[in-house]
């Protein structure tokens, strides 16, 4: 049974520690602004190495109170907002930061609102409660990246491995190819997707049941906050958070389901996802910082199932990645050193589960096989 007082949780608590540094960063300027990259990638990286993998799994059906697992990702849009608007005063208000030092400033926040609110965003919108989705709802429109919950629910769930979702990487396409994809792709998708399903209601699209009603009203109100509290420049700073917010949510989705494709059967469809369909790491640290996000296959399994009970698997039933996905996320910015690494996993993998398939030229350009 998993424990679930507070002592047992406080390792997942791993990301306040970067609010501080946030304001340390924000106060001294200088060598300071490095402190939260560096410690979201490398020193996470180094923690990993320190403390190893974990492949225990608790009881699913325990029927565990996850209070102090759970409030962590219930406080996080009361911290990040404030965080995010108050530098926005901050540095638009002050003088002893220069230009470069704002900028780096607010690529550090950009950090913050990536690695960790997208996460946690990511967690409460698979949630049933009504009041973790609009968590969620809050977490996504300070990124401006609201249309991710439609998509990533509607879309990407569901056809995962295959050519239908833009989000599983291709083989051999480096990432920043793929990010300009899913840039221009994802909000179509997620728009049609939201679409059909009130057609399927018999509602036009433009219903005010359509998500992207509160999701235009949502991050419109983060820009006009901007623009009051700082003026242009406000909302300038608060745009380039949030354009690295969404490089840091989608080099992670980049990872974690790289050149893995589902087998089209014999009848047309698609074989049901299975845990060989997402690149799992058991590290330690990253999965603290990250609430178990790296126990990827399971959660395709049973999407709605809280972070803390999510189950890790075999290598002979998913494939495993050598580093944490902080690291991973640092490689994929390299594609030539990322295909190295990763191209031949994907190929073993290919040999492993799909020994009886020849030809892979079609599932590389995801066209139909």
């Amino acid at each position: 049974m998993i424990r679930t007082n507070p002592p047992c949780a406080l390792p997942f608590w791993l990301s306040l520690a970067l609010i501080p540094l946030a304001v340390l960063a924000a106060r001294a300027g200088g060598w300071a602004l490095v402190l939260l990259p560096l410690s979201a990638w490398w020193l996470i990286t180094a923690l990993d190495m320190a403390f190893g993998q974990s492949s225990d799994n608790p009881d699913p059906d325990s029927g565990a109170d996850l209070f102090w697992h759970r409030l962590v990702t219930l406080i996080w849009a009361p911290i990040q907002l404030p965080l995010i608007f108050g530098m926005i005063w901050w540095a638009t208000h002050s003088t002893h930061l220069n230009t470069a030092e704002i900028i780096a400033l607010f690529f550090g926040v950009g950090v913050i609102s990536g690695t960790i609110g997208m996460v946690y965003a990511h967690e409460l919108m698979h949630q049933r409660n009504r009041g973790e989705r609009w968590l969620a709802d809050l977490l996504l429109a300070s990124v401006l990246y609201s249309h991710f919950r439609s998509e990533h629910l509607l879309v990407h769930h569901p056809h995962v491995g295959t050519p239908r979702d833009a989000v599983t990487a291709r083989y051999n396409e480096g990432f920043h190819r793929y990010f300009w994809r899913v840039l221009t792709h994802c909000p179509q998708s997620a728009w049609r997707a939201e679409a059909q399903l009130l057609a399927r209601g018999g509602l036009p699209a433009w219903h005010i049941r359509n998500p992207f009603w509160r999701y235009g009203a949502l991050q419109g109100a983060a820009v006009v906050l901007a623009f009051a509290i700082g003026g242009w420049a406000g909302v300038a700073l608060f745009l380039w958070q949030a354009l690295v917010a969404i490089w840091q949510l989608e080099l992670t989705n980049y990872v974690e389901h790289y050149g893995l494709t589902r087998k089209r059967l014999d009848n047309g469809r698609f074989e049901p996802v299975l845990p060989r369909h997402s690149w799992n790491a058991n590290h330690r640290a990253s999965n603290w910082l990250l609430i178990n996000l790296q126990r990827h296959s399971d959660h395709h399994t049973k999407p709605d199932r809280r972070y803390p009970l999510l189950q890790t698997y075999a290598p002979d039933e998913a494939p495993q990645l050598p580093f944490g996905y902080p690291a991973m996320t640092a490689l994929a910015m390299v594609p030539p050193l990322w295909r190295r690494r990763m191209n031949p996993r994907v190929r073993a993998w290919r040999r492993q589960f799909y020994p009886e398939i020849s030809d892979w030229a079609p599932y590389n350009r995801s066209k139909k096989v």
